[in-house]
């Protein structure tokens, strides 16, 4: 029986395990890493090329240390569903967008999110109503279009070491700038690309080449 292989990602010991627990129980799921951080989730995924990557939203980190271009870095096939507390969040649609598979609330039944994931394996996108498809075309359309209108070349070699996974630190020192200066460069990055946080962009990273 052919079977989906998934990373699992979450800051929270009883997420990991109550999500482990729930697909090991399907026989179309195959857990394959367990990450509690944004780095050992995309070295996950770049050394073991899931179909489903499952991320929870609430990690702070989970793009922040560790972001690299997977549609560009030989994984092509991943779908990132993001686990998500709620449908008023303004990135959903940018998420959705930018190439996420789907969001999923966490506050849905087991048997529903087992469902969704079903649908995610067959292909099927799993969105809130607020995202809908009118907007995530829109934004989808939108998104090459910013990155070549309004990012400086700068901006550009920024957003690519971040998808290397670089702290602002690390990157300061490979462009021999000070952190604080790499801080401003990306708050200009965010209000250009009218975003409002590091996880929107590495999700524009995923699905874009700067």
């Amino acid at each position: 029986m052919n079977f989906s292989r998934v990373v699992i990602a979450s800051r929270y010991p009883v997420v990991l395990l109550g999500l482990n627990c729930l697909l090991e129980a399907e026989r179309d799921f195959k857990v394959v890493a367990r990450c509690n951080d944004g780095a050992s989730c995309f070295k996950a995924i770049r050394s073991l090329a899931p179909d489903i990557a499952i991320l929870d939203m609430s990690m702070p980190d989970i793009f922040a240390q560790a972001t690299p271009d997977i549609a560009n870095s030989g994984t092509p096939g991943v779908r990132l569903v993001f686990l998500a507390t709620s449908v008023e969040d303004p990135d959903l649609a940018m998420l959705a967008a930018a190439g996420a598979y789907g969001v999923i609330l966490s506050e849905e039944e087991p048997e529903t999110l087992i469902q969704m994931l079903r649908q995610v394996a067959d292909g099927q996108r799993v969105l809130p109503s607020p995202a809908s498809e009118e907007v995530i075309s829109r934004e989808r359309t939108a998104i090459p279009e910013k990155y070549l209108a309004v990012l400086t070349e700068r901006e550009r070699q920024i957003m690519r070491l971040v998808s290397e996974g670089l702290s602002n630190k690390e990157i300061g020192r490979r462009l021999k700038v000070a952190d604080g200066t790499i801080k401003v460069h990306l708050h200009h990055i965010f209000r250009k690309l009218e975003i409002s946080n590091r996880t929107v962009l590495a999700t524009l990273a995923i699905s874009s080449s700067t």
